[in-house]
């Protein structure tokens, strides 16, 4: 079991590390998430019914044509959130998934995590969440912007389940505003859709005086038996609600991020000792890496 396991994970670590024309050197995807959830998004890789390739062919998402229909609508609560300055950094270290993002200017507005959409948004957006919920495969939702001058540092997402789908609400429709996808570029326009797999590896820019606002969606990926398609859903509902963040008080924050604060003092400490002596920061990192994986090869 622990031979099959451990083949399983390096296989599949390969995988993602090899997949795509853009790929980290080999520490840096080493300890990137993507390498830990590498097992089971394997599994999301193998039975989906998507063909390989940074973008998505929108037009295999029929049930999001309400999204494009409404989209002036959709700007509308967009721009009256944005008036109010609800689109915004989190606070109080409160999300875990996006926190290293607001350090290069990324603002975000939540409509949903993997659940209902937070009264904060009914209260604001009540057609975009209407929308939103009439739509089962839209798993996430939220208004981001990316103001001038702000960038998102080169990644890849973590989580194979979803992928990602953007609708122009507030551009520049400049090729100064773009986001780059496993080496492919694309700049928003208002009112018009882009769908990505958010696992390759793709970096964002506004080099414009405009600030850009698009809604953001985690699109369920489709896959091909029930068995995988249910997998997806278990896995996505306990390990990506734990990560459910606030915009406000009256909103759910998820076990992640009530947890996460304490997460960061740890990360601070490492920050502190990789300013103090890289050597022993990456000895450190990496026998604790080392650790965690083995203790979960010898209990398997």
């Amino acid at each position: 079991m622990r031979m099959l396991f451990l083949f399983w994970f390096i296989a599949s670590a390969s995988y993602v590390a090899m997949r795509g024309k853009v790929r980290f050197p080999f520490f840096r995807q080493l300890s990137d998430h993507s390498t830990f959830l590498a097992p089971i998004n394997a599994v999301f890789y193998t039975f989906s019914t998507l063909r390989r390739g940074a973008y998505i062919d929108s037009s295999r998402f029929a049930e999001l044509a309400p999204l494009k229909a409404n989209w002036q609508t959709i700007r509308d609560e967009a721009l009256a959130v944005d008036a109010a300055q609800k689109i915004s950094a989190a606070e109080n270290y409160s999300d875990i998934g996006f926190n290293s993002f607001f350090k290069t200017g990324w603002r975000r507005f939540y409509l949903k995590w993997y659940d209902d959409p937070h009264p904060s948004a009914r209260a604001l957006c009540p057609v975009t969440t209407r929308l939103l919920q009439a739509i089962p495969t839209v798993r996430a939702a939220m208004f981001a912007q990316l103001p001038p001058g702000a960038s998102l540092v080169r990644h890849r997402d973590p989580y194979a389940g979803s992928v990602r789908y953007h609708l122009g609400l507030v551009t520049p429709s400049s090729p100064a505003c773009y986001i780059e996808v496993d080496g492919e570029q694309y700049y928003w326009r208002d009112g018009e859709e882009v769908m990505f797999d958010e696992t390759y590896i793709h970096y964002a820019r506004n080099e414009t005086n405009v600030s850009r606002i698009v809604l953001f969606c985690d699109i369920e990926r489709p896959m091909r038996y029930r068995w995988t398609a249910a997998l997806n859903r278990a896995f996505s509902n306990v390990v990506l609600r734990a990560a459910t963040s606030p915009n406000g008080s009256g909103d759910r924050t998820g076990f992640l991020n009530r947890a996460f604060k304490y997460i960061y003092a740890v990360r601070r400490l490492g920050k502190r000792m990789k300013a103090w002596h890289r050597p022993t920061y990456y000895a450190v990192k990496w026998t604790l890496f080392g650790s965690i994986f083995s203790g979960i090869i010898y209990v398997l």
